[in-house]
């Protein structure tokens, strides 16, 4: 199955940091990748490097658009891998909240009902804003907000591996459904949507290798911007 093209087809478009709306010192990474290709994990380890600095780790995940007035058959055939599935309205309003300073609830995403729910996690008063998804780096609305773009390149076969081992353990899925997914609709968004915006990273990080080197640099790159209060 083609994927079909999203609405936002400007991807390559990498707007520069004119249209950045906070006057705080905030600063925000983007993480991308494709589907389990380590983007949480690098995420968290930047997180924990970052001494001295409050670091917040958000997902786009949690702003898929609300399903819940599909019957669960319409729901199942939605393409979650396709751009148009987030809600980038509501996300992007967030985030600019979240780099003026303002509190910020996040919304759950609940992936067995496809429906979303008012958060319980309020991001407020964060130094650095982390956001992670496999569309981290295509809205050109999003990439305009942001200090540092980062793409983790990841083996196919493994994060199909990682993918089959996450949504038959944690969302209750059969391997044929995993499978038939994948094929009809991750691998060909992967390639349409996802694997282009690699374009747009300031750092591509191989998925299989160690992130030791890279997180010390990125730890002492942002202390010492933080501290000039120089734009990145």
């Amino acid at each position: 199955m083609k994927a079909k093209p999203a609405q936002t087809v400007d991807a390559a478009m990498n707007p520069s940091r004119e249209n950045r709306v906070t006057s705080n010192n905030v600063r925000l990474i983007l993480i991308a990748g494709g589907t389990c290709s380590g983007k949480t994990t690098i995420a968290r380890a930047i997180g924990r490097r970052i001494t001295g600095l409050k670091s917040v780790i958000l997902s786009h995940d949690n702003y898929y658009k609300d399903l819940s007035h599909l019957s669960s058959e319409e729901a199942a055939r939605a393409n979650f891998d396709h751009p148009d599935s987030i809600d980038t309205e509501l996300l992007i309003s967030d985030l600019k909240a979240m780099l003026r300073g303002e509190a910020v609830n996040v919304p759950d995403y609940n992936f067995a009902t496809h429906s979303r729910s008012e958060g319980t996690l309020c991001i407020a008063g964060a130094d650095v804003i982390i956001l992670e998804g496999i569309f981290a780096l295509y809205y050109p609305e999003l990439l305009a907000l942001s200090d540092l773009k980062i793409f983790l390149d990841s083996d196919s076969d493994i994060r199909l591996a990682r993918r089959m081992q996450r949504d038959i353990l944690e969302r209750g899925r059969s391997v044929e459904s995993v499978l038939n997914q994948y094929l009809e609709t991750v691998k060909p968004s992967h390639l349409a949507f996802i694997e282009p915006t690699k374009k747009n990273a300031d750092l591509i990080i191989p998925g299989d290798k160690e992130f030791d080197t890279v997180l010390y640099m990125l730890n002492g790159f942002l202390r010492h911007e933080l501290s000039s209060g120089k734009a990145l």
